[in-house]
């Protein structure tokens, strides 16, 4: 086997396809073509990875799988779905500061961008840092890599050098009695962190308890753990690359499993589009989340 090939597991998270897909689509359409490693096992040449990634993100718009199968490499390209120029902030100052972020992610230079992070959360303050650095950079990035400006490994080390940032951060906020309790996750393959660190910032920052579980956690799970901590409130993350269209259901299988008493908010890019389901609160904006918080105060439950 050629050192540059993959092992199945490593299409599963390359692409977000399933080992159970990726030999189905084997069977049934002759795609992909797996060689066998000196075990026997399926390896993947990269050429055969990046044509199942395009496939994926196909039909995360909505496109039927047998017939992106039988087109042609160059004809998936052209269909492949393309965001505009990313929205530049009215203000050039901050735009070159974010432009120079990145380009320090671009030449690979982590203890560059990591000081120069660290010394924007210092002049902004989390709030700040998380609303007009992070958010905005998170959304570039991922404008980024759908141009195919960045690469994987890029958007990779942008993703673990702010994650790492924002932990260190919510872990020096003050401790204490706190209200209320918030737990927040993401449903089965939806991978994304960033958006859960940033809204569980924000709630920290406003005294909120926050219970985090990191991502792709079982609906059944997501529920016993709300019991187990005595949550007030399930946050969910979804993000732009999660099919929109399983979403809704998701969102009533988890409503339905959750007691009566646990509300239920949903946010990130993935939802901004999606139609009010009852019994939950959609949080398309950060500045939703933390109205939201004070609402719940409030009384609006």
């Amino acid at each position: 086997m050629n050192a540059t090939h993959f092992n199945i597991a490593a299409v599963e998270r390359d692409t977000g396809l399933s080992k159970d897909v990726l030999r189905m689509w084997e069977r049934r359409y002759g795609f992909p073509v797996p060689e066998r490693d000196a075990n026997g096992e399926r390896c993947y040449p990269p050429e055969q990875v990046e044509r199942l990634r395009l496939i994926k993100r196909l039909m995360d718009a909505g496109h039927r799988p047998g017939k992106l199968i039988a087109t042609p490499v160059a004809e998936l390209a052209v269909l492949a779905p393309r965001r505009k120029e990313p929205i530049r902030s009215a203000d050039p100052v901050a735009a070159s500061e974010l432009d120079e972020l990145l380009s320090l992610i671009k030449r690979h230079d982590v203890a560059a961008y990591q000081q120069a992070m660290q010394q924007r959360l210092a002049r902004q303050g989390l709030q700040g840092f998380v609303q007009d650095t992070v958010a905005p950079l998170t959304s570039q990035v991922g404008e980024y890599w759908e141009r195919g400006t960045f690469e994987v490994f890029e958007e990779h080390l942008f993703t673990e050098l702010t994650k790492r940032l924002l932990r260190q951060a919510v872990a020096t906020l003050p401790t204490g009695p706190r209200d209320p309790r918030i737990l927040l996750t993401s449903v089965p393959d939806e991978q994304h962190v960033l958006g859960l660190l940033m809204v569980e910032a924000l709630f920290a920052l406003e005294g909120a308890e926050c219970i985090p579980l990191g991502t792709q956690m079982p609906l059944l799970e997501i529920s016993r753990a709300a019991t187990a901590h005595r949550a007030d409130i399930v946050a969910l993350s979804f993000s732009v690359a999660f099919p929109q269209r399983q979403i809704p259901m998701l969102l009533q299988q988890l409503r339905a499993a959750l007691p009566d008493e646990v509300a239920l908010w949903v946010g990130g890019g993935g939802i901004r589009r999606l139609a009010d389901v009852p019994g939950i609160k959609r949080l398309v904006t950060l500045e939703d989340a933390t109205a939201a918080l004070a609402a719940w105060r409030g009384g609006e439950r």
